[in-house]
Parts: C-alpha cells; sequence; structure tokens
C-alpha cells in the first residue's frame, strides 16, 4: 500500500465518523495539536488518544474530510481538511465556522510516525511555504 492509500484509508474511515482504529499508527508515534484552543504533543497510542478526545470530546458526530492530499516528499503527506460536527455545549455546527485545517503525516514502513494536526490551514501552508503568490 502506498503512502497516498494509507492516508485515503484513514481519511475515509473518519469522513464516515469512524475514529476507532489506530492500526494505522506507529508505537511511538509522535502527536501534535500545532495550534488552536488546546495545542499540545504526545507520544504513543495512549498519547495520540489522550491529544485526540481531549478536542473530540467537545464535539458529537464529528467527521473529518480530506478535501485535498499531497505528497511533500517521499515520506510526509499533507491532508486539507474539512470538519462538520456539532458542539456539545453550544449546539453550534463545525461547518457554520469554516472548520478548514491541514495535517501532516509522517510515514515510515507502512505507519504514520508523526501527525500534526493545524485548525488554521492558512497557518499551515505558511510554514511548509505552500502558499500560491
Amino acid at each position: 500500500m502506498s503512502n497516498l492509500d494509507l492516508v485515503r484509508a484513514i481519511y475515509d474511515r473518519w469522513e464516515r465518523g469512524d475514529f476507532s482504529s489506530v492500526d494505522w499508527a506507529d508505537p511511538e508515534l509522535e502527536y501534535e495539536i500545532a495550534d488552536g484552543p488546546a495545542p499540545g504533543r504526545w507520544k504513543g497510542i495512549a498519547g495520540l488518544r489522550e491529544g485526540g478526545l481531549g478536542f473530540m470530546s467537545s464535539w458529537q458526530d464529528l467527521h473529518v474530510a480530506a478535501e485535498e492530499t499531497r505528497e511533500l516528499d517521499a515520506t510526509r503527506i499533507l491532508v486539507l481538511t474539512r470538519l462538520r460536527g456539532r458542539g456539545k455545549t453550544s449546539g453550534v455546527e463545525l461547518g457554520e465556522v469554516q472548520a478548514r485545517g491541514a495535517d501532516i503525516l509522517d510515514i515510515r514502513d507502512g505507519k504514520v510516525v508523526r501527525f500534526v494536526l493545524y485548525h488554521d490551514r492558512e497557518r499551515a501552508l505558511d510554514e511548509l511555504d505552500l502558499r500560491s503568490p
């Protein structure tokens, strides 16, 4: 399976709201939320669950769709994301606030070894120097 195929399979599940599997993650995964209300860094599958659940626990019916995937180099994939869901407390729909982010996945030997999540897509594109002129 190619790196792009692996990433597409992950996001296909997430688009359906299925976050149950972590078979794609290396046991020593580095997970980072680069910006937003709760930035942080975690290590391993337990860290992925801790960091990811912190964000996900605020939403019901969360779905993450890949709008575009790009190979940055031999190991890194950029995914431009769109989130849908409803705030558990506020009832606000994520789609109403244009929740468009970006993720960078670093893949080695068929597993994601580093995952960086950006809530602010423009910041990710700036940091990667991928802004269109």
